[in-house]
């Protein structure tokens, strides 16, 4: 069985494979070049993303509650049940057999992935990532994974808008606007929250909404969510209902929730990625991730129900209820159900656990992504913090549900460093419309407090670390975009430390650049000769034979890795004022010379187009 889907998806990976275009797809491209314009193209392209994108998201969520139903259909809320400690694990197994065998690629980290590939691939997606992702995580939340599905089917939706635009040979800039118009179109597909698909390419994806780019990105939004009522009707994710309008003297405990999910969001990311480096460390021991991050899911699943898969059926629980018998259903399942007094400290542990929950799940060989689990939390956070400010009676009286709803804007807002998402999404999906001032309120907050702490979101730190994190500044994001590669000239004429000058002249005959390598047999670099300096000796014959190129060589103003990032090329070069730097791998073997004129050449070219509209 494993070897047919590898088979086929093998060959879906070859068809869609930029170098293999077939003659019905070549003829299609040379009608399109010729009868269709390039902005109108775009805008048929984002229409062709959405729909899919809706499709994906269809599909993802329709597995999801099929095996849920299957596997917890008959589960009583009154009692424990042992099997949660046996179906996250099979999830998990499972899983990490379909990634090992069928996928043979990492596809964690769906959002990272994007934003690594928009800033280091040249927004070029595999093509299995279209599909991959989809199954995957439908198996890890189905058997229970404590993950969301949001950043797989992102993913997803990047993908087909990244193998298009190879399909049909468009440039980079244009490829980064179609995954734009995926992450977007899954954004809004999923939660039929179109403005928030938008925003979520500008805060997140770090992505410029220019003209050429608005436009393609809102038919890409408004085609996903139109498409996805078609597919499931007029029904929300979340339902809620506002019962008590916000006013003003709330505003003292709405600045205090947005500081405390900005500290929660703090501990979310911090917690997050000491438990991912935990689980790195067996990076090659798949069964002891597996052991590992299985045994601790499925405990914690087991002692608190309400981690299991995605948990929105928690988070409705919350938003909708008015009693203490609505939000004791929250215990449904576990060994607190029936003891109503110990309701707050159930809220409080599963926000504390939902993080370990989370990393244990896809640090097992699950596969997920941290937007349900950021929703999760804020809602459990809100609650939380309302309860214990109504119990103390701080000040003026505050609801449960609409707190639970702002906990959820402002956790994300922190987690995420997005505060627009953060408020616009949650106003869609529960068109909550009415809370837009306190939505924007805790926003903020949040994202002021954790920005004291974390200058980077969860899903950009890690590729900031590396210098490799596209954002709105342009001069940044131009050197992040640019690749140290294309800008290494290859064509140079090295020469041996024991070449007399004779030879050398006839080297600098031959050659095109202003300084000459010297290496020495395997390639290592031992200095290099500047033709402008030695230009009082080349034209004495005489001395020929009197100097050899160790004598003539100096060491260069320095030396570049083969992994360092532009932005460090281009201080070195304004630090040197070389004309010319080498360089070298790991191993101090020369790989070229990159020109100074020719590197802001390409820089000031860059600049422009990414400036243009």
């Amino acid at each position: 069985m494993f070897s047919l889907i590898r088979t086929f998806a093998t060959q879906m990976e070859n068809r869609l494979n930029e170098t293999a275009y077939p003659a019905w797809l070549v003829r299609l491209h040379q009608w399109r070049t010729e009868h269709v314009s390039d902005k109108m193209f775009l805008l048929v392209l984002a229409f062709l993303v959405g729909l899919l994108s809706a499709v994906a998201a269809f599909v993802l969520h329709g597995l999801i509650n099929q095996i849920v139903a299957l596997l917890t259909g008959r589960f009583q809320a009154d009692s424990y049940n042992w099997l949660y400690l046996v179906y996250p694990v099979i999830g998990i197994y499972l899983t990490s057999l379909f990634v090992r065998y069928i996928v043979k690629d990492n596809i964690s980290h769906g959002i990272t992935r994007i934003l690594y590939a928009i800033s280091s691939n040249r927004s070029r997606l595999k093509a299995h990532n279209m599909w991959s992702s989809v199954i995957a995580s439908a198996i890890t939340i189905g058997f229970g994974g404590s993950v969301g599905a949001e950043a797989p089917i992102v993913l997803t939706g990047s993908a087909i808008g990244s193998n298009l635009g190879k399909m049909f040979r468009l440039d980079n800039k244009t490829l980064m606007t179609l995954v734009g118009c995926g992450a977007a179109g899954a954004i809004a597909g999923i939660f039929k929250a179109p403005i928030a698909g938008l925003v979520f390419t500008l805060e997140v994806l770090m992505i410029d909404l220019t003209m050429a780019s608005l436009l393609p990105i809102l038919v890409s939004c408004v085609t996903a969510t139109c498409f996805t009522y078609i597919f499931s009707g007029n029904a929300v994710l979340f339902s809620f209902h506002l019962d008590s309008d916000w006013t003003v003297d709330r505003v003292p405990a709405c600045i205090l929730l947005g500081v405390t999910c900005g500290l929660v969001s703090l501990y979310f990311i911090r917690t997050m990625n000491a438990c991912e480096d935990l689980f790195a460390r067996f990076k090659d021991r798949p069964y002891v991730r597996l052991l590992i991050g299985g045994l601790m899911l499925s405990t914690l699943i087991f002692l608190f129900p309400s981690l299991y898969g995605e948990g929105y059926h928690s988070i409705n629980l919350l938003l909708n209820g008015k009693t203490e018998a609505d939000w004791n259903q929250v215990l449904g399942g576990s060994l607190f159900y029936g003891h109503s007094e110990y309701l707050i400290l159930y809220i409080a542990l599963v926000l504390l656990t939902k993080v370990f929950a989370t990393s244990a799940t896809n640090g097992g060989g699950g596969c997920g992504g941290t937007f349900a689990p950021s929703l999760f939390i804020g809602c459990f956070t809100g609650f939380l913090f309302s309860r214990l400010w109504n119990m103390h009676q701080v000040g003026v009286y505050v609801p449960e549900k609409n707190f639970s709803l702002l906990g959820m804007a402002g956790v994300m807002s922190g987690v995420m460093h997005a505060p627009l998402t953060g408020i616009f999404l949650i106003a869609e999906i529960t068109s909550g419309y009415n809370l837009f001032m306190p939505l924007m309120i805790v926003s903020v907050a949040s994202y002021l407090t954790i920005n004291i702490f974390e200058p980077h979101g969860i899903y950009g730190l890690r590729l900031a670390r590396e210098g490799k994190l596209v954002t709105h500044h342009t001069d940044h994001a131009v050197l992040t975009l640019m690749s140290l590669d294309s800008v290494i000239d290859r064509d140079y004429q090295a020469v041996a430390p024991d070449m007399e000058l004779g030879q050398i002249v006839h080297q600098i005959s031959r050659s095109r650049n202003s300084v000459l390598p010297v290496t020495d047999a395997a390639g290592l670099l031992l200095g290099e000769i500047n033709i402008v300096k030695i230009r009082h000796v080349v034209f004495r014959t005489e001395l020929y034979n009197h100097f050899t190129a160790s004598q003539l060589m100096a060491d260069p103003a320095a030396t570049l890795g083969d992994q360092t990032p532009m932005t460090q090329v281009m201080r070195t070069f304004e630090r040197t004022q070389a004309d010319w730097l080498p360089v070298i791998d790991s191993g101090n073997h020369l790989k070229g010379y990159i020109s100074r004129k020719r590197m802001y050449e390409m820089y000031r070219k860059m600049v422009h187009d990414f400036s243009q509209d």
